[in-house]
């Protein structure tokens, strides 16, 4: 009798502990991810427990956006690294081990062994959801998270004009032929408040995402708007999820933290 071929995905593992994984992906740069990411894991640990790994080797970003910047993981009798807590959120990032001036100049093997790390050898403990902030692209690291372990949902972020959604487009390729579910889109950006009316000011032209999405079948999950407040509480280290709970950016991330547990249940 012929065996059936293995394929890389055969090498899926869950992380003890861990009930859910959600990559949070664009396959463009700048669109946000990293802020939305934050948010979101933030959002979320108020009714959940929640961790956030930030796998971006090249341009780690977690460790600004959390205000955890210089502070390093210790490593646990058991040989773990042991996760920084942050607004009730466990972290791990390549920032923590390497400065942030430092570049680091890895090939692809590398990239997969640091990914296989960050997912066995932290002490993730009884997490109902893992947020992974993923860089640009749809190369190695995508390629590796989708073949150890089981990837629950990714949450695409992208602003709206058109050259953003060219590469989202690719996103969304890479993840339905890695089998990965898809809950959905973040328009990031979506507008900004003019403060003389209050009325919505297009920072970007307004593409084809909605009859691309109509096309795909993929929900558009929240418009969180622009304001200066969200850059401004990012570079301070408290999320805007924190810093301003009350604003329209802020409700937003909760309203996506919503939607999430609506389509992967704890």
């Amino acid at each position: 009798m012929n065996q059936p071929h293995s394929t890389p995905f055969d090498q899926q593992r869950p992380i003890p502990g861990v009930k859910n994984i959600i990559a949070v992906s664009s396959g463009k740069g700048g669109v946000g991810k990293s802020t939305v990411s934050v948010n979101l894991a933030l959002a979320l640990s108020k009714k959940n427990k929640v961790g956030l790994l930030d796998a971006d080797i090249y341009g780690p970003s977690l460790p600004r956006l959390t205000g955890t910047l210089n502070q390093k993981p210790v490593i646990s009798q058991d040989q773990k690294l042991e996760p920084l807590v942050r607004h009730n959120v466990k972290l791990m990032s390549i920032g923590f081990i390497v400065d942030e001036g430092a570049a680091v100049v890895w090939r692809g093997p590398m990239l997969f062994k640091a990914m296989d790390q960050f997912l066995r050898d932290v002490k993730w403990g009884e997490l109902d959801y893992l947020i992974i902030d993923l860089p640009p692209g749809t190369g190695d690291v995508q390629l590796s998270l989708a073949q150890k372990v089981p990837v629950a949902g990714s949450v695409i972020v992208s602003t709206p004009q058109n050259i953003a959604l060219a590469d989202v487009k690719k996103a969304v390729d890479m993840w339905q032929r890695t089998g990965v579910p898809l809950l959905g889109l973040v328009e990031n950006m979506a507008w900004m408040r003019n403060p003389a009316n209050n009325e919505k000011i297009q920072l970007f032209p307004r593409g084809e995402m909605d009859s691309y999405l109509d096309a795909k079948g993929l929900p558009k999950l929240v418009q969180v708007p622009f304001d200066p407040s969200v850059g401004l509480a990012g570079e301070a280290g408290v999320p805007v999820v924190e810093s301003h709970p009350q604003g329209e950016e802020a409700k937003a991330f909760f309203t996506l933290a919503e939607r999430v547990r609506e389509l992967v249940p704890s």
